[in-house]
């Protein structure tokens, strides 16, 4: 019992001993943030980003679709597939701190050579030409994690699964955004289709017009070529929307897991409401909203963790051996208690000598992958805030364009129709209606493809800010 007692007294101390900690803990590293985006003035509780995406976007359609996608898409699917991994290595990286248990069980028979001094004495001694030898026994092996590596490394592993946590968040609000911005993209396209199939009946009747005033003589066979030409150029630009708007169909549905194929549409472009206002927060509050730069800073905890548990490769090593069981010469009398019970208890400290190269160069690694992930870090501040403050220019000049755009359309098209009527009076020629018709076209699409511009530009705010995992 004495030895007991002796085992027990080194276990606790080496166990007090364990309350050193290579390694510095993690502190977040400095970064310099504005105090605002640009001139807003906000509070850290005012951001969109704390707005579920369902609240976000109203369409039903756009939901539906983005339901699906968070479903099925092969991108969070893999994301989510990590997330299993890093929880396999943290099970890991808590056992390490536990005692290992083994058990085995052995049996054996040795038959010596006769004429050897072994088969003599046996043959002499026991009358008999063979040995046979029955073990059970348990073994338990315990590395007493005096410098802390062990739970460095247990850090590590938790941050690592955390990170992977936030990776598929950020993976989600990926997804969120491009099926939207893919969605808009879609109705686009619908609005210029129906615009360009409007543009050919408007253009035919001007083709009519003009053949009319050819047979009055009054213009030539060119004139009605080019006005031709003109419906030919609007008759061009449908098979083109067509072939565009089916590869965002087929893009659309890859999101979502699915074979390419047709999209159900909730309404037209003109109908999503646009949010002129949109709250941002602050900008420091991006570093607790945003997952891809939760996951840096998560990263980098991992990697300051690393960097201790190699600098605990270093020292001493402690661990304890008990082994146990049952022990015998003959089957028989295997389980005969208490004669056949053995044990075994020891301690061990082993220091490395001729490794220590190899382990200072792992330091050493582990130091500049921390630099690195620093690095990383303050990198992912820095983009975050930018994509922030180029969503809120977007915003506020697409606004701009978009009222320019509206009164240039109204200007082309009073154009158009006021070249129809001078030209009917023989006061235009026909190249002035030509004109007209074709600046109000291209008037049409444009002021669409701005709308679909402050859309999206609406939605990359949405997610600059962190919003779109809830």
């Amino acid at each position: 019992m004495t030895r007991v007692f002796q085992y027990i007294t080194v276990i606790l101390a080496a166990a007090s001993l364990a309350a050193c900690k290579v390694g510095k803990d993690f502190q977040r590293p400095e970064v310099a943030l504005p105090a605002q985006f640009g001139s807003t003035t906000a509070t850290a509780d005012s951001s969109i980003a704390n707005a579920q995406w369902r609240q976000f976007f109203p369409d039903q359609a756009l939901q539906n679709l983005i339901t699906e996608a968070l479903k099925s898409t092969f991108d969070l699917q893999v994301a989510l597939k990590r997330i299993d991994a890093a929880s396999s290595y943290l099970k890991q990286a808590k056992a390490q701190l536990l005692p290992s248990l083994t058990a085995n069980a052995t049996g054996n028979t040795t038959i010596p050579s006769k004429n050897s001094l072994n088969g003599v004495s046996l043959n002499e001694f026991l009358k008999t030409s063979h040995i046979e030898d029955f073990s059970l026994n348990v073994g338990l092996t315990w590395e007493i994690d005096i410098w802390g590596k062990i739970r460095r490394q247990k850090e590590s592993a938790l941050a690592t699964y955390l990170q992977s946590f936030e990776a598929a968040k950020a993976v989600q609000t990926g997804i969120i955004a491009n099926v939207a911005n893919s969605y808009f993209n879609l109705l686009m396209l619908d609005a210029q289709l129906q615009i360009a199939r409007k543009n050919v009946f408007l253009s035919d009747t001007i083709v009519q017009m003009i053949k009319m005033q050819k047979t009055a003589g009054e213009v030539t066979e060119l004139a009605v070529q080019q006005a031709v030409a003109q419906k030919q150029n609007a008759e061009l630009l449908i098979p083109q929307l067509e072939q565009a708007a089916a590869i965002q169909e087929n893009a659309i549905r890859i999101l979502m897991g699915q074979m390419p194929g047709s999209v159900t549409r909730g309404g037209t472009l003109d109908a999503y409401p646009i949010w002129d206002s949109l709250q941002t927060g602050i900008p420091a509050q991006v570093i607790a909203n945003r997952p891809d730069v939760k996951a840096s800073e998560l990263g980098l905890k991992a990697a300051n963790a690393n960097v201790g548990a190699a600098q605990g490769a270093m020292y001493p090593a402690l661990s304890l051996t008990a082994n146990g069981g049952l022990n015998a010469y003959e089957i028989g009398k295997w389980f005969s208690m208490p004669n056949s019970l053995f044990g075994t208890v020891a301690g061990s400290i082993a220091q490395p000598i001729f490794q220590q190269r190899r382990l200072k160069t792992n330091v050493e690694v582990a130091k500049v992958e921390r630099d690195q992930a620093v690095i990383r870090f303050r990198q992912s501040v820095t983009v975050a805030v930018q994509e922030v403050s180029n969503a809120l220019i977007q915003l506020d000049k697409l606004q701009g364009q978009q009222d320019i755009a509206g009164a240039r359309l109204q200007t082309t098209q009073q154009a158009v129709s006021n070249a129809r009527l001078l030209f009917r009076s023989g006061l235009a020629n026909y190249l002035e209606v030509i004109s007209a018709q074709g600046s109000s076209l291209q008037a049409e699409l444009t002021q669409v493809d701005i709308r679909r511009q402050r859309l999206t530009a609406m939605v990359d705010l949405y997610r600059s800010l962190g919003g779109g995992f809830q």
